[in-house]
């Protein structure tokens, strides 16, 4: 992800961290408050399916004035293997054990892809502890509308983790969109464990939220690509449909990957976003799903 002219890189403090019976390798950039203002709310950041720390880590460098934390789930990165599998609801308790580590008790949350997934159950799970939600190219589970095969056989293909010329091939055809911070994306690769990625698919096997979206208290972004071959935009508007406190962007040209080939468009959109009131405008009457599939 390219960098803001505006922005000064930002180092993460790195921890191996035993939470919840489960090692975890975590990262915490701390943020600097502006002169005579103080740090605003803390960013949580989940990452997508195999995908490594280091593979968001550009995003804090356009969130100078707030503490942003993130981890290797179970398995991926430098996080050891999984002995036993989970599922969502126990990694959003575990998340809450790691917030009160650092002394967090609300923050805001984001998720990508199947970390966008998390998101919705954190969430969910511990509206107290959420502020905003932004949810970038994802879907509500079980009951997604699927992408272009093309792009799925790829995402299948255990070579986009270790074949480094492999995933450049096919990083337009598995991704969609522009290929500008295709180089860097890959670069920034760790392959997951065997059983870490196969227990991280495993743990959304039957998942969905679309039984507790209409539940969800927080102001919500749904952000979406509308070249995304992996996660069509039909998602984000069941997505937005769905959340009574939810606005969708779509993001034109955007691939499953805009945060990394958009920033520059797509980082200003968030950062607007959060700063603004908690206080949602409710929607008026019923949020039915079958209003996503409308033109």
């Amino acid at each position: 992800m390219t960098t803001s002219e505006n922005t000064t890189a930002k180092a993460p403090e790195y921890e191996m961290l035993k939470v919840q019976g489960r090692t975890l390798r975590v990262a915490r950039w701390k943020g600097v408050a502006p002169q005579g203002g103080s740090l605003e709310r803390p960013l949580l950041f989940y990452t997508g399916i195999g995908a490594n720390i280091e593979l968001m880590s550009p995003l804090a460098n356009w969130f100078p004035d707030r503490d942003i934390i993130t981890f290797d789930m179970p398995g991926i990165g430098q996080s050891p293997a999984p002995v036993m599998p989970y599922r969502p609801w126990m990694i959003s308790l575990l998340t809450c054990d790691l917030l009160d580590r650092y002394g967090y008790k609300k923050v805001d949350v984001m998720g990508v892809s199947w970390g966008g997934g998390m998101a919705q159950q954190f969430a969910f799970q511990h509206p107290n502890r959420t502020g905003k939600l932004i949810l970038a190219a994802t879907s509500a589970g079980t009951l997604m509308v699927p992408g272009d095969i093309r792009a799925l056989s790829k995402m299948a293909d255990a070579r986009r983790y270790i074949d480094p010329e492999f995933m450049r091939k096919n990083f337009q055809t598995l991704y969609g969109g522009e290929n500008e911070g295709a180089d860097g994306h890959v670069a920034a690769v760790t392959p997951p464990s065997p059983v870490g990625y196969v227990y991280q698919l495993g743990a959304m096997i039957g998942w969905t939220s679309a039984f507790f979206l209409p539940l969800l208290k927080a102001k919500t972004l749904v952000m979406m690509g509308d070249d995304d071959k992996i996660v069509p935009v039909i998602n984000g508007k069941i997505l937005s449909s769905l959340i009574p406190n939810a606005r969708l962007e779509i993001i034109p040209g955007g691939g499953h990957l805009f945060l990394v080939s958009q920033a520059k468009s797509v980082v200003p959109m968030m950062k607007a976003f959060l700063s603004e009131p908690d206080s949602p405008k409710m929607k008026r009457g019923s949020n039915l799903f079958f209003n996503a599939f409308a033109a």
